[in-house]
């Protein structure tokens, strides 16, 4: 690790400058980081010893001396780009940022021991998917952390009356999905503390949740007209970002793709040559091979020519500013873009109402639900049927007469 102050800036400036950010964020960074360090100097901190509390008391007495100088205060986001360019820094200098947290108390020491051994767990024994371990480590966390400070005695002591509480304290603000998500993973939880021999009994069986029915709600869909409004209405946004979006909302249009199956999709996972495009479908871990359409195939290579960054990601959709990689997520590209088309569905407006309406679309022009299902990349007719709930004109169309239902009329 550089020691000096002027080995520091020098070495942020090289990193920068090798994750392609702009000369400009570039020069803002170094300049808010040489403060941060200034300020560090002058209190006798080395920078190895630097914790988040620091940070946050420097931009404090940078907003005073803000507004001493310009006579004004900063804006309410003024704080983002110094706070951005000293965890640059930060990350430098540390390795990594923000530092982890450290145990203060043998119960701290204890509760961080449990979610390492039962992250390794759930990572090598269940084999989940690195999204579920996060969701269930945070559950986790959450209630060993309340445990220790409102339970009756610590682990040795839980009890039925202790998950009540926990579960009446989550559910106020969730929805009856939610809640029930909350309870699948305190159930994985209690199992597992019960394996370990850390509580005597098994309580997962006494966690309630709400009963949730097959196909009780009926999600957002888009009709086909709705659709094309979005897609007329991205693809006049001809900047980098109007281009990779154009191309995503032709891949979710055309294809009903899941969200990680278009943020993972790689350069070699397209064959221009036979017109082909490779799909890996994350939950099942399968792949499927599918047409590339023309439509898709003329979206992706425009913001391939003219829209993605230079760099060496093999991810074909990235972050339209620096560092370069694959997005995070697709809701709010997805979500920004109907709200310009004026396309605004009842309920959710993610990227998954374009899978729903491609496979209400396919039903309609009779293709068989199995053919559905391997298109939507699915490994059981039972997982399409969720999606087909939405045509409800078509299932009106073979509904049965009910004797005396003309009375009612």
């Amino acid at each position: 690790m550089p020691d000096s102050r002027h080995e520091l800036i020098a070495a942020l400036n090289s990193s920068l400058i090798s994750q392609q950010y702009s000369p400009v964020v570039v020069r803002n960074y170094c300049t808010y980081a040489s403060g941060f360090l200034d300020y560090l100097g002058q209190r006798g901190i080395p920078v190895a010893d630097v914790i988040d509390v620091q940070v946050e008391q420097y931009l404090r007495h940078a907003i005073v001396k803000f507004e001493k100088e310009r006579g004004r205060r900063p804006s309410a986001r003024w704080h983002e780009v110094p706070r951005s360019g000293i965890h640059a820094l930060l990350r430098l200098a540390h390795g990594h940022w923000p530092p982890a947290i450290e145990p203060t108390c043998a119960a701290d020491v204890a509760r961080f021991a449990i979610c390492n051994e039962y992250e390794i767990w759930l990572r090598q024994e269940r084999g989940l998917a690195c999204s579920s371990v996060a969701a269930l480590l945070w559950e986790a966390r959450n209630f060993l952390a309340w445990q220790i400070d409102h339970g009756s005695g610590g682990l040795a002591g839980l009890s039925v009356v202790d998950v009540d509480r926990y579960m009446d304290l989550r559910a106020p603000k969730l929805t009856r999905c939610s809640l029930k998500s909350v309870a699948e993973r305190l159930r994985s939880l209690l199992r597992y503390l019960h394996i370990t021999g850390r509580v005597t009994t098994d309580l997962s069986g006494h966690v309630i949740a709400p009963t949730l029915y097959a196909y009780e709600g009926v999600p957002s869909v888009l009709d086909r007209d709705q659709i094309a409004a979005v897609l007329e209405c991205v693809k006049k946004d001809e900047t980098s970002a109007g281009l990779r979006d154009h191309a995503i909302l032709q891949l979710l249009a055309t294809y009903g793709l899941r969200s990680g199956e278009i943020r993972n999709l790689r350069i070699e996972d397209i064959d221009w040559r036979t017109g082909a495009i490779h799909v890996r479908h994350h939950k099942t871990r399968a792949s499927t091979s599918l047409p590339l359409m023309e439509p898709v195939g003329e979206a992706v290579l425009a913001y391939l020519r003219s829209g993605r960054p230079m760099t060496n990601a093999r991810e074909i959709f990235l972050r339209t500013r620096a560092p370069y990689r694959k997005l995070d997520k697709l809701y709010s590209v997805v979500r920004r873009r109907l709200r310009d088309a004026g396309v605004q569905p009842p309920g959710k407006c993610g990227p998954h109402i374009f899978r729903h309406a491609r496979a209400v679309e396919m039903l309609r022009v009779a293709v068989p639900q199995k053919v559905i299902g391997d298109v939507l990349g699915h490994r059981s007719t039972g997982s399409t049927a969720p999606y087909l709930k939405l045509a409800t004109e078509d299932l009106r169309a073979i509904a049965l007469d009910v004797p005396g239902m003309e009375v009612l009329a």
